[in-house]
């Protein structure tokens, strides 16, 4: 268990980097938040790889240097015991998107034990929490349900700095909800700042240390964690309190970081600093001066979510997300972002940034081409406007069943 006190609380290392260094870099980077305090050398390394969507997306997924960064650095301080471990959800195909962004790459080169967190293998086991939940003992009556592979590894989280469109910015704290909650994790979409906040609880609770390594090479903002703008902001952020490092990114990308209610939840819990005023930042970046203003925004999907979580079709959520209907909606997800939105408009932006420095360094990766299109054929864009507008009419068609059952 984690003390409450941990070292590093408080304490972000904020660094520039380009793509001839960045290697090297994170090896600073790590070294200036004195990552080696908080994870225990005699235990086994869990490297958290963030996968938001199988295609190759700037900024939407860990970053191949990123983890290459991390553990060549680890390897290097006498760390030997490493797993990366990857999370599937109902929309992403996680065996595809380790290929498409190389993180296959990385882990083959280093001889890493490689572990996908939902296969037979790997058991899942009933958690009782040592603090108070906020809502994952209400969500889950039955029980929260855990990987036991978890239990006294180190964890190193591994999220890019980009926007959500249920928690404004995603990061470390977030980065949790993939590989610790069963796939019945969108049940706590509802009350997703609150979840976040049980699980950091929870991760202090089971691990033996806690780190997390942001990139920021590219950024995205608008209606992430897909549907982004991207834009390349060359920096890359590490520290032991993941609510801290969370604020630091919030910070840079224009928002007020106890404005964001996770982030203030996780301080007012005592589980890490949220109060930008009260975090040391060490490196070679003045946040002041790099701060940019993100975009938020929604898609076609979020919309449709939010209408379920907040809005008129609340009163159904039970009967649309926990009943054998519920594939409605993860084919609805996939008809928009894999059949619409990235053969239209993804696909645009994909080759846009391949022509920056970063997309450069992508693309040359471990002399791998860079896949940008395996999946999206005509055909599949057809199908994908057909399944849109069959997700519209089932929409609509719920809207006003759930207004005549209101009347």
């Amino acid at each position: 268990m984690i003390d409450k006190n941990f070292p590093g609380k408080g304490r972000v290392a904020l660094m520039r980097t380009r793509p001839e260094t960045v290697l090297d870099d994170y090896r600073r980077l790590l070294k200036l938040a004195n990552y080696s305090d908080s994870l225990d050398k005699d235990r086994e390394t869990l490297l958290k790889i963030n996968i938001s969507w199988q295609q190759w997306y700037p900024a939407c997924s860990t970053a191949p240097w990123q983890l290459e960064g991390v553990v060549r650095t680890l390897l290097e301080d006498g760390f030997r015991n490493l797993i990366a471990a990857h999370n599937r959800t109902v929309v992403v195909d996680a065996y595809v998107g380790e290929r498409n962004n190389k993180h296959k790459l990385v882990v083959d080169k280093y001889g890493l034990r490689n572990v996908h967190l939902y296969e037979p293998e790997i058991e899942w086991t009933y958690y009782q929490p040592k603090s108070p939940m906020l809502v994952l003992d209400k969500v889950y009556p039955d029980g929260i349900r855990i990987p036991s592979f978890f239990f006294d590894k180190n964890i190193i989280q591994l999220p890019t700095v980009k926007t959500h469109v249920f928690t404004t910015i995603t990061g470390a704290m977030k980065n949790a909800f993939g590989g610790l909650l069963s796939e019945r994790r969108h049940w706590t979409h509802a009350v997703i700042h609150e979840t976040v906040v049980d699980l950091l609880t929870i991760q202090q609770e089971i691990h033996s240390g806690l780190f997390a390594v942001m990139d920021g090479t590219f950024v995205g903002d608008g209606p992430g964690p897909r549907a982004m703008w991207v834009e390349e902001k060359d920096l890359i952020l590490a520290s032991a309190d993941q609510v801290a490092i969370d604020a630091v990114s919030a910070y840079l990308q224009g928002f007020e970081p106890l404005d964001l209610k996770f982030i203030r939840l996780g301080q007012e819990r005592d589980l890490g600093v949220g109060d930008i005023k009260q975090i040391e930042i060490v490196g070679d970046v003045d946040p002041e001066e790099v701060r940019w203003h993100a975009r938020t925004g929604e898609t076609f999907a979020s919309r449709g979510q939010k209408m379920i979580y907040h809005g008129p079709l609340k009163p159904m959520e039970s009967f649309l997300l926990r009943t054998p209907l519920v594939p409605w909606s993860y084919a609805a997800s996939r008809a928009y972002y894999d059949g619409f939105w990235y053969p239209f408009i993804g696909h645009q932006r994909v080759q846009a940034a391949l022509d920056t420095k970063w997309g450069r360094l992508f693309r040359e990766y471990g002399n791998v081409p860079a896949m940008t299109n395996p999946l999206y054929e005509p055909k599949t864009a057809a199908a994908g406007v057909l399944g849109i507008a069959a997700s519209a009419l089932a929409l609509f068609w719920l809207m006003n069943r759930g207004k005549k059952n209101g009347d």
